[in-house]
Formats: structure tokens, C-alpha cells, sequence
């Protein structure tokens, strides 16, 4: 659900030395105050000045029609980028022919944009998140025991498609790069197909997460990345039929699962295997990432278990510390030796992943993981779990939350737009400083790199601010989670 290749890369050396280099010059006054007006609204009709800037600079056509004040900002943005290139040590040509993709350039572009508002802070505020995941439906063609949208039929007050239209233009205006669309089950909703084509003739990269059911027909294949689309996840659960079938509710849906992925593959899609792990499959990792060598994806993730929705019916599968341990450091080693990217969304993959290499290794969450040397500056930079910092949710009726695995309505996109929901919520404000964490997270000196799962803290505890119960270093450590759900009353 995650597919961002562009954001994490590089060798530490490289990383620490473009950390302090930002600071040093965003933390310029003068250079910042020149650098702020590029952050303002662009009177051409672009997000900001600064889009249209990037625009410009992506662009083969002749600069000589622009107005002054446009080219004076050029040249002004144009002389910061060549210093920081040869900082970075980046070719123009690598990075003109990165930007030339629209999602690449409105990665950028917030990037620029929060450092220019904010400066560079740990983690970094943004000022929109990269990343939207859309409950776009309710409805589903399977019945998975562990659904956290507790998915069956669609819902009355679903968004029509004239509002989820203003949705897209919304995020758009707030310079989001990607969207997911998850579900339910988004492929069998009517309005997929046109929701994918609106966001992407927008430059946006549009994703999915899916069963891969619908993709088992070629013909429908075919029409959604003729659409725009760009990323496919598919969940599966196990690579044995059975037990996925079981864990899904529908006999047969492993087979068809599988045929969407080859589908997919064969029309050079880019594909990954989503597997949220539970007693029942966590020793199936390593068979997993050799499946998704064989059917020739491009990543296999695996998702931590969350209380929520039909999980909470199921929390005595969930791990102990002990063995989503062991997980993580079987995650890290794939990682390092894998044809496929390997990538977990337990916040602690940081942590093991620094211990295990002697400091040598970070890999951020959700995010793909780079052979480098060391990603601790730039993942203290990300700073694990990114419920409402890095993304945010969007449910079937237009309410907000900051994660799909985090029920907690913050806004709706009926009442306030999402650039106001995403600057003024108090909830979303206390995600974004790890300093409120309780302990034993807020006192852990990888706190910055990992800091917990807020969704899971919130599923056991009632409490965004609580500890990750699926970390050693939490309390609960040698006591049955199943217990403590229930002595919670969660």
C-alpha cells in the first residue's frame, strides 16, 4: 500500500551530510524568507510557486514566454538546486529525468514546501501527507477474519461520486502524491475505474489494495492500468490454499488471488503481496518472499495485526513480543538478500534492523527498503508508525481518520476540506510529537525510529498514546495479550 520507491535511497554518509546541509540552509533566515514566497499559492493556477517551478523545470518547452517574476523565481529555485545536486551528488540528468513523472514531483514539492514552513524537525512535519489509503467501499466479495473495516456491504451513506470527484480535487489542491484505494473491496465498486483515471490525469500516483479477484479477468486488468493505475497490492495470507481460503471465508479464493497476480505480472504491473501475520502464518515468511520471487512480483509486505473491526474477534492469533521478534529479524535478513523488496508495517523493523546490523542498517517503516549502509538520520527523519504524520485515512462516507487501522474520526470531508482537517486536528497534532508518548515508548531511545504502533495501542488500550503491547521492551511482556484486551475492555 505503500509503493515509495523515490522517498528512501542512498548511502548514510550521503544522508547525514543532505540532513545537515537542509538544516544549515533552511535554517538560514535569509535563505528561508527568500525560500517561503515559493511556498505561496501561484497566481498561474498551480498548487504554488513552486510547483509551477518544478513544472518548469520538467518541462522541454521554451522558458523565454514566462513573466519576469516567474523567471526570476526560477533562476532563484534553479541555482538552489544545482548546490544541493552537487551535494547530494545527483546528476541533473537523474534528477530532471525524476521529476518528469508528476507523483515524483509532488513528492518533492511537500517536501520543499514543510521544510520551508516548518524547517527540518524530527520527525518532519509536513504539510500535507504523502499518502491518502481510501476505505472507497464497504462492500466485499470475501469475508476475511481479520478485516479492520469489519467489510461486508456497502454502507447507505456512502460518498456519491460527485463528492468523491471534490475529494480528488481536494487532495489535489493539497499536493498529495499518492492515494490507495482499499476497501472493502474497492475493484467491485462501480466508480473504481473513474476515481483511478480522475486521480491519475492528475499526476497523481494511484494505487490499490486489493483481494486481486477482479484482476483474475485479463479484460479487467487491462482496464484499470489503462486507467492509471500504478500500483497494485494484493493480500494473501499463506502460500497454502487452505489456510488463506480459511482466513478469508471463501473457498477457492487463493486460486483466483493468484491468477490476478499473474495477470498482473504478465502485463508488467507493478505488484506486491500484502500478508498480515497472525499465529497462523508467521512462520511462512521466508516460503512467502520465495513466492513472490516465483510469480515475479516487485515487493512482498507483511502487516502487523491489528485489534480492530473482525481482529478483535481473532486477538488470541495475534504474536507475542517474543515471536513478532523473531518475524522482524527474519524481515530484516530477507530484506538484505532478496530479488523482491521485503518491507514490514511494524515500527519496530527500525530498531531490530539497527541492532541486528551494529548500527549499520535502519529500514523505515513502511517504506521500501535500499541496500545502504544506514538510514538511522533519515528514518529519525520519517520516524516510524506515520499515522497522521505521513498519511492519513479516508472512509467510505467521507469521515477522516488517521490511519484505517486507527478508528478515530477526526474530520469529515462533508463538512471541512482535508487541507483544513490535516492543519487543524488535535488528534493528528498529538501523532506528531513522539515527545507525548507513554512509556515505556516515550522513554525509549528508538523512539524516533519506531515509537510503537499507535493502532495497535489504541486496539489494546483505548489509547493513541499508549505502548505497542507487541514490543520487549513493553510491560506486558510474559502476559497473554488475549488477557489484557479483555481486562481493558477494548
Amino acid at each position: 500500500m505503500y509503493p515509495y520507491r523515490y522517498f528512501v535511497y542512498g548511502e548514510m554518509s550521503l544522508e547525514v551530510d543532505v540532513l545537515r546541509f537542509t538544516r544549515r540552509l533552511i535554517g538560514n533566515s535569509f535563505i528561508r524568507n527568500v525560500l517561503r514566497r515559493l511556498a505561496d499559492e501561484d497566481p498561474h493556477g498551480y498548487r504554488s510557486r513552486l510547483d509551477h517551478i518544478l513544472s518548469m523545470l520538467a518541462s522541454d518547452a521554451s522558458l523565454h514566454s514566462r513573466s519576469l517574476e516567474c523567471m526570476i523565481e526560477y533562476r532563484l529555485f534553479n541555482s538552489f538546486i544545482e548546490l544541493a545536486l552537487r551535494r547530494m551528488k545527483i546528476s541533473r540528468m537523474e534528477f530532471e529525468a525524476g521529476i518528469k513523472d508528476p507523483s515524483i514531483r509532488r513528492g518533492i514539492e511537500l517536501v520543499f514546501r514543510s521544510l520551508i514552513l516548518y524547517g527540518v524537525t524530527v520527525p518532519q512535519k509536513l504539510c500535507s501527507p504523502f499518502l491518502i489509503v481510501w476505505n472507497f467501499t464497504n462492500a466485499c466479495n470475501l469475508r476475511c477474519k481479520h478485516c479492520y473495516q469489519n467489510a461486508s456491504k456497502p454502507l447507505p451513506s456512502e460518498l456519491t461520486l460527485k463528492e468523491k470527484l471534490d475529494i480528488i480535487n481536494q487532495l489535489d489542491r493539497a499536493g498529495v502524491p499518492l492515494i490507495a484505494l482499499s476497501g472493502g473491496e474497492p475493484t467491485i465498486h462501480p466508480d473504481f475505474l473513474k476515481i483511478v483515471e480522475e486521480g491519475s490525469r492528475r499526476g497523481i500516483y494511484m494505487a490499490v489494495a486489493t483481494n486481486g479477484i477482479r484482476f483474475s479477468s485479463i479484460e479487467f486488468t487491462e482496464k484499470a492500468l489503462k486507467a492509471g493505475l500504478k500500483y497494485v497490492e494484493v493480500s494473501l495470507d499463506s502460500i497454502s490454499p487452505e489456510i488463506h481460503d480459511e482466513i478469508r471465508g471463501v473457498k477457492g479464493a487463493w486460486e483466483t488471488t493468484i491468477q490476478g497476480v499473474r495477470n498482473l505480472v504478465k502485463m508488467n504491473a507493478s505488484v506486491g503481496l500484502a500478508m498480515t501475520v497472525t499465529k497462523l502464518n508467521y512462520r511462512e515468511v521466508e516460503d512467502m518472499v520465495k513466492l513472490g520471487e516465483e510469480l515475479g512480483v516487485k515487493r512482498v509486505i507483511f502487516f502487523n495485526f491489528i485489534p480492530t473491526g473482525r481482529g478483535r474477534d481473532i486477538v488470541k492469533l495475534d504474536l507475542t513480543p517474543v515471536e513478532r521478534e523473531e518475524l522482524l529479524r527474519k524481515v530484516y535478513e530477507l530484506a538484505r538478500k532478496s530479488r523482491v523488496q521485503v518491507a514490514s508495517t511494524a515500527p519496530q523493523l527500525a530498531r531490530v534492523s539497527w541492532q541486528m546490523s551494529s548500527g549499520g542498517d535502519c529500514l523505515p517503516t513502511h517504506f521500501t527498503p535500499p541496500h545502504s549502509q544506514s538510514l538511522r538520520a533519515l528514518a529519525e527523519f520519517i520516524g516510524g508508525c506515520g499515522a497522521g504524520r505521513i498519511y492519513a485515512a479516508i472512509q467510505p462516507d467521507g469521515k477522516v481518520t488517521p490511519c484505517v487501522f486507527l478508528p478515530i474520526i477526526v474530520g469529515d470531508l462533508r463538512v471541512n476540506s482535508f487541507q483544513e482537517i490535516w492543519s487543524s486536528s488535535p488528534v493528528l497534532r498529538k501523532l506528531r510529537y513522539k515527545e507525548l508518548l507513554k512509556k515505556p515508548c516515550g522513554e525509549c531511545p528508538y523512539r524516533y525510529v519506531c515509537g510503537g504502533c499507535r493502532a495497535r495501542a489504541y486496539g489494546y488500550f483505548n489509547d493513541f498514546l499508549a505502548p505497542d503491547p507487541g514490543c520487549l521492551r513493553g510491560e506486558i511482556v510474559g502476559k497473554s495479550l488475549e488477557h489484557v484486551i479483555i481486562q481493558k475492555g477494548s
